[in-house]
């Protein structure tokens, strides 16, 4: 990693850092001057950042080809591990051409995705007296992590066949929705005889995930007397879903 964007992220670290240690003193200990801290620091934050965006425009762009760099070798390693241990027909050229168009894609998502983030974790905080840091980061990664999960059980995949009986429907959506466990449990050496037609390349396995995300969300973030800044949060995380899964079915020529 070239030294200038070495330098970018380390003070993107230490703004956040700085904002998540006022955020948590806030909630132990409420005093008025933190909340003029917190808006010192916000101010700091964005003054720092269109700094670096005016004055070294080539950092961000560095930053953005060495992040999708990253991400393109990461995910392409990933699914052609899984390709090689089920068997798979389809070709390395193949595996990194569309590789190359989902990250291209969810590079471009996620730019505009960042912004919108910070404005809403700064608004809950300042309308709605919500720390919303743990909501934000949480669907940041929701959102990277449902770019690639309509993808993820085509290990239990199996051609259409008129005659035989697909999952049940628990099972077929446990599949989509337990993904990662289920892959824990392949390259554990356990194979399981669940087997199942669908591509969840579809707008019924997205409104499952979203009412999955949904429920989550609603545990994590919801208590008895939910305020408006507990509904932004617990909304927050199917939405960062969606838009992820969204992205994905858009490569893939879905909408």
């Amino acid at each position: 990693m070239k030294p200038r964007i070495l330098r970018f992220c380390t003070t993107l670290l230490m703004c956040i850092g700085i904002l998540l240690l006022i955020f948590a003193l806030e909630e132990l200990v409420n005093l008025r001057f933190l909340m003029t801290l917190s808006y010192l620091a916000s101010f700091l934050v964005l003054t720092s950042l269109a700094y670096m965006i005016s004055e070294h425009p080539e950092t961000i762009y560095d930053f953005l080809v060495s992040m999708h760099n990253d991400l393109y070798g990461l995910v392409l390693t990933f699914f052609t591990g899984i390709n090689r241990r089920i068997g798979s027909k389809l070709s390395i050229r193949q595996m990194e051409e569309e590789t190359a168009e989902h990250v291209r894609l969810l590079c471009i998502v996620f730019c505009f995705l960042l912004p919108a983030s910070l404005l809403y974790l700064f608004t809950d905080f300042y309308l709605f007296k919500e720390n919303a840091l743990d909501s934000m980061l949480l669907g940041l990664l929701i959102f990277f992590y449902s770019n690639f999960l309509p993808d993820l059980p085509s290990i239990y995949r199996k051609k259409e066949n008129g005659k035989a009986r697909d999952l049940k429907w628990y099972k077929k959506y446990s599949l989509l929705l337990f993904a990662p466990l289920l892959i824990w449990v392949f390259y554990s050496g356990v194979r399981l005889s669940w087997r199942t037609t669908e591509t969840y390349h579809n707008f019924k396995s997205l409104t499952v995930f979203g009412a999955f995300l949904f429920l989550l969300s609603f545990v994590a973030f919801g208590d008895l007397s939910i305020s408006i800044g507990d509904m932004t949060e617990i909304v927050s995380l199917p939405l960062y879903g969606l838009i992820g899964y969204l992205t994905h079915l858009k490569v893939d020529k879905i909408w």
